[in-house]
């Protein structure tokens, strides 16, 4: 009995074949993208208290 596989399957697996370091590609473009080091809560409580408030509508002229 031969197992069905979509050619959605067949294509991916012809595609791991030709190109063997796909998957370590996608890592690394994972690792670029989103993998990011964790918060450093000092730096970012200083960020915060140096942050200047901005006005509602930036574009209002005082007169």
């Amino acid at each position: 009995m031969a197992i069905y596989e979509s050619d959605i399957t067949q294509f991916l697996k012809q595609l791991k074949q030709e190109r063997p370091t796909l998957e370590a590609e996608q890592r690394d473009g994972r690792a670029l993208l989103w993998d990011k080091s964790p918060i450093d809560l000092e730096e970012r409580a200083r960020a915060e208290a140096s942050r200047v408030a901005q006005k509602p509508y930036v574009y209002a002229q005082d007169n």
